[in-house]
C-alpha cells in the first residue's frame, strides 16, 4: 500500500503527542525507568509543532494508508545545504512490517533532494526495540558513523547514522520514491 502525507494542521494538537505515545507504547513498558522521561519530550514536541506552524510545524507530517492514520515523521533542514537530520519516523504497532516505516524515510529523502540537502543524519538507540529501524537505515542505504553513550542511560547507545545525497543515491531510490504520492 502506499501513503499519502497531510499536514498535522488537519488535525487537532495532541495528535503528534498521541502518534508518539501510542508508536513507543511498548518500548516505554519495556524500561520505563528511562523511557518514561520521553513522554515529556513527546507532548513539547507536539506543542513546537502547533506554536511553529512555519518552521516544526512545516517538517512534520501524518502518513496516511487509504484512511488509516498509520505514524509520524519530522525532519530538521535548518543546516542545509550540507545536511538534514531526520527526527522521529515512528509507524503505529497495527501497521508495522509494511514497509511504511521505510516509506517515511524515502519521502525525507525525497524533500531534502528537492531543497538541495547533500547529507541525511539519522540517530537510534541500540535498545532492541529499535532492531527494525537500525535496519531499515542500513537498507535505505544510511552508514553508521558513530556510536556514543544516550544520557538518560550510559548502558544504551545512540547510534548516529548519515548518508550522502547526490545523483547515484537519487537514481538508486528514485523508483520507490516516484511511488509514493505526496500531499500538502
Amino acid at each position: 500500500m502506499i501513503l499519502t502525507f497531510t499536514s498535522p494542521f488537519e488535525r487537532e494538537p495532541g495528535i503528534v503527542a498521541w502518534l508518539l505515545k501510542q508508536s513507543y507504547a511498548e518500548l516505554v513498558a519495556s524500561d520505563p525507568k528511562h523511557w518514561e522521561l520521553e513522554l515529556e519530550n513527546w507532548e513539547q514536541s507536539d506543542h513546537s509543532v502547533f506554536e511553529n506552524p512555519r518552521t516544526v510545524g512545516a517538517c512534520t507530517f501524518l502518513s496516511w494508508a487509504n484512511t488509516d492514520l498509520v505514524g509520524l515523521f519530522c525532519f530538521d533542514p535548518r543546516p542545509k545545504p550540507a545536511y538534514g537530520v531526520i527526527g522521529h519516523n515512528c509507524i503505529l504497532p497495527q501497521f508495522r512490517g509494511q514497509g511504511f516505516g521505510k516509506q517515511q524515510i524515502l519521502e525525507i529523502l525525497r524533500r531534502f533532494r528537492e531543497t538541495g540537502i547533500r547529507q541525511a543524519k539519522v540517530s537510534t538507540n541500540d535498545h532492541p526495540f529499535f532492531v527494525p529501524a537500525r535496519r531499515m537505515y542500513t537498507t535505505c542505504g544510511f552508514r553508521e558513523v558513530k556510536r556514543v553513550p544516550w544520557d538518560c542511560d550510559p548502558k544504551q547507545n545512540m547510534i548516529h547514522y548519515e548518508m550522502e545525497i547526490g545523483p547515484r543515491q537519487q537514481k538508486m531510490n528514485g523508483n520507490s520514491t516516484q511511488k509514493v504520492r505526496h500531499e500538502k
